[in-house]
């Protein structure tokens, strides 16, 4: 276990603190046992790392580790962290959970047995609480860390420190959000670049091969990660590229499964739950028409990317910019809100507000006799009558 112990000691003396992701400050660390899931490259590990160094504790008293560390391949975590909790251990931050077989059981026996541990996790966003043996789910409080807003990436870069605005405050009629920017903030100087790299944090160490690193990531979700999906064959994990390149290469679109199946090669029967497996990769999105149960897997209204710098990564062209759009303001707006299909308009959020996303000339003609209805424009900056798009970045 020392071994363990300094690993974890030299990862937290290295980790900066300067810049913190948005879900730091949402959770509530004085809970026994908490978890967060996101996909690879959102900066799970680092939010630990910085909570850890935050508590100021001994390497024996606060302590990170990684289980697809080769050291759990020969030893036991519940006795490992049993070793740790004698010797005056409080905080076990664990990484990577879902490498570990059985984990869920595994921290359930910790959670019982050890009352005064505080045990905080993360895992792969593929990893389904409630389906989890360990029954966990009312032990816990369960996280979701998803990529960097527009808001985050202008402050991890520098550029410029805002605090979040809620959809309420961007929907008034006031509109007070305006009195929050500096006249000489130019809110679409950095959004582009934001659409082709900003949603990963691992943008900032190198934006030029930022593609090609992205590319290696999503190829490790579906080849490597996928494999712990119950119900999955990683078999098939070339069938699921070649069904995310299908995506990738119509998005938005409103599925048809028959063709889907033909393009890539999947039978028709599982394009469905295929489609909802890259959903929990976080891949894709998938939209479903409002008012309708989710109780059982059906067929999505429509399928989107997860977020706008896959559309770069996978496009040997520019992407459609009507996608990007779209694909960016369910990605920003998904997080704290419920997004649907409607009949009229792109978007239905909360079952309450309708959104009509466009370019700067979009008119309200397709929505204006509903309720609570809303256009929003990119390539303009503050405009008059409608919702400038990149505002909905500052959501989180």
């Amino acid at each position: 276990m020392e071994g363990l112990l300094e690993k974890s000691s030299t990862l937290v003396k290295r980790v900066s603190t300067k810049k913190k992701r948005y879900l730091y400050y949402e959770i509530n660390w004085n809970n026994r046992l908490i978890g967060i899931k996101g996909a690879r490259g959102t900066g799970k590990t680092t939010l630990l790392l910085q909570k850890l160094k935050a508590l100021q504790l001994s390497p024996t008293q606060g302590t990170y580790w990684s289980l697809d560390d080769f050291y759990f391949t020969t030893h036991s975590l519940v006795e490992t962290a049993e070793e740790f909790f004698k010797k005056g251990g409080e905080f076990l931050f664990l990484d990577e959970v879902h490498k570990y077989e059985n984990w869920s059981i595994h921290i359930k026996n910790l959670y019982d047995f050890y009352p005064d541990l505080k045990i905080v996790f993360t895992g792969s966003s593929i990893i389904d609480i409630s389906r989890e043996e360990g029954d966990l789910s009312r032990r816990m409080l369960m996280y979701t860390l998803p990529g960097l807003s527009y808001r985050e990436y202008l402050g991890f870069n520098d550029l410029h420190d805002f605090e979040p605005i809620s959809l309420e405050e961007i929907l008034s009629v006031d509109r007070k959000w305006t009195k929050m920017f500096p006249s000489e903030f130019k809110p679409l100087a950095h959004f582009q670049d934001y659409l082709q790299y900003g949603y990963y944090p691992f943008s900032m160490e190198d934006k030029q091969g930022y593609s090609t690193r992205l590319q290696q990531l999503v190829r490790l979700i579906v080849e490597y990660d996928m494999a712990e999906l119950k119900g999955f064959d990683i078999r098939n994990a070339k069938k699921m590229l070649q069904l995310l390149n299908v995506v990738a290469a119509n998005v938005p679109f409103q599925p048809n499964i028959t063709n889907i199946a033909t393009k890539s090669d999947i039978h028709r029967n599982s394009v469905v739950t295929y489609l909802h497996f890259l959903e929990q990769a976080q891949l894709i999105r998938l939209l479903y028409a409002s008012g309708i149960s989710l109780a059982t897997l059906q067929k999505p209204e429509k399928v989107y990317l997860d977020n706008p710098n896959l559309a770069f990564a996978f496009s040997t062209a520019d992407p459609n910019k009507g996608n990007l759009r779209e694909t960016y303001f369910i990605s920003q707006v998904a997080v704290w809100h419920k997004v649907s299909y409607p009949k009229q308009g792109d978007f239905l959020v909360d079952d309450m507000y309708t959104f009509e996303v466009g370019g700067k000339d979009k008119t309200n003609k397709q929505i204006n006799d509903i309720k609570n209805a809303f256009v929003v424009s990119d390539d303009v900056e503050y405009p008059i009558t409608k919702l400038p798009l990149w505002l909905f970045g500052f959501l989180y």
